[in-house]
């Protein structure tokens, strides 16, 4: 597995689904386009997961102030 950074892959993805937006574009690549951005779009989700934890064990907290207890994040509003 390449050690590739998470804008990295997320650019190699923007390429491939504007390959795969193009009509002219022939099955047997499209398909081969569609497995490479699902690998990409699972690393990317893989390396996002990853920095979730690591957010919320430095933002961990107990209401008394100690270490321990995991803060939410809170979700935006649409």
């Amino acid at each position: 597995m390449s050690k590739e950074t998470f804008e990295e892959a997320l650019a190699q993805l923007e390429e491939v689904v504007a390959k795969l937006e193009d009509s002219s574009v022939g099955l047997e690549e499209a398909l081969k386009l569609f497995e490479r951005g699902v690998k990409l779009a699972r690393r990317c989700r893989t390396q996002l997961d990853s920095v979730e934890r690591r957010v919320e064990q430095l933002l961990a907290e107990s209401p008394e102030g100690e270490p321990g207890a995991t803060v939410p994040f809170e979700e935006e509003q649409e």
